[in-house]
C-alpha cells in the first residue's frame, strides 16, 4: 500500500494524526521526519507514547527519509510520513517524483507568519516554498482532519 499521506505539521505526532488519519487510513506505521527528534530519543518516547502499539513509529533525519523512502514506499502496509517544517519535505520532493502530494495539517503561529486559515500561519517565504512545491508537480493542499474539505494552495498562499 506505502505512504498513504505526506503530511506537513509542527506539532508532528499527535491525536489528530493518530485518530484522525490513522485510524480511516488503517495505518501500520507513522514515519516522523525530523532531524532533532532523530537525535533524542527522550523525545522519540514521548512520541511512541501516543500511539498505539500496533503502530510501528519509525523516527528519521532528513537524509535518512531521503535513502528510505523508496523502501517504505514498498511496504505492504499502510503508512503516513509526517515533518515539521516545509524544508524537511521539499527536500523530499527535490529530487524524486515519489511524492505527489502533500497535505498541510498544521502550521501554527510564529513571529513573521501570518494566518492563511485557522490551523495554517505562514511566512511569505514559507507560501513561496510551496508554491514552488506546486510547480514541481506537487499537489499541495490543507486538511486538518480527512472529514474537512481539502483546501487548494491557491486559497491559503
Amino acid at each position: 500500500m506505502s505512504i498513504a499521506l505526506y503530511r506537513l505539521d509542527d506539532r508532528l505526532i499527535h491525536g489528530q494524526v493518530v485518530v484522525g488519519w490513522g485510524k480511516p487510513l488503517n495505518v501500520g506505521f507513522i514515519v516522523l521526519v525530523d532531524d532533532a527528534v532523530r537525535a533524542s530519543a527522550w523525545e522519540q518516547e514521548l512520541y511512541r507514547m501516543g500511539v498505539p502499539p500496533e503502530i510501528e513509529v519509525v523516527f528519521a533525519s532528513t537524509e535518512e527519509a531521503l535513502q528510505r523512502l523508496a523502501e517504505w514506499e514498498r511496504d505492504p502496509r499502510v503508512g503516513i510520513l509526517v515533518a515539521g517544517d516545509i524544508d524537511t519535505l521539499a527536500a523530499l520532493t527535490a529530487n524524486s517524483h515519489r511524492v505527489s502530494r502533500v497535505n498541510v495539517g498544521g502550521l501554527h503561529h510564529r513571529p513573521g507568519r501570518s494566518e492563511r486559515l485557522r490551523y495554517v500561519y505562514l511566512s511569505d517565504a514559507e507560501a513561496a516554498q510551496l508554491k514552488t512545491l506546486a510547480a514541481r508537480g506537487v499537489e499541495v493542499t490543507a486538511q486538518d482532519v480527512p472529514t474537512a474539505a481539502p483546501v487548494p494552495l491557491k486559497d491559503f498562499t
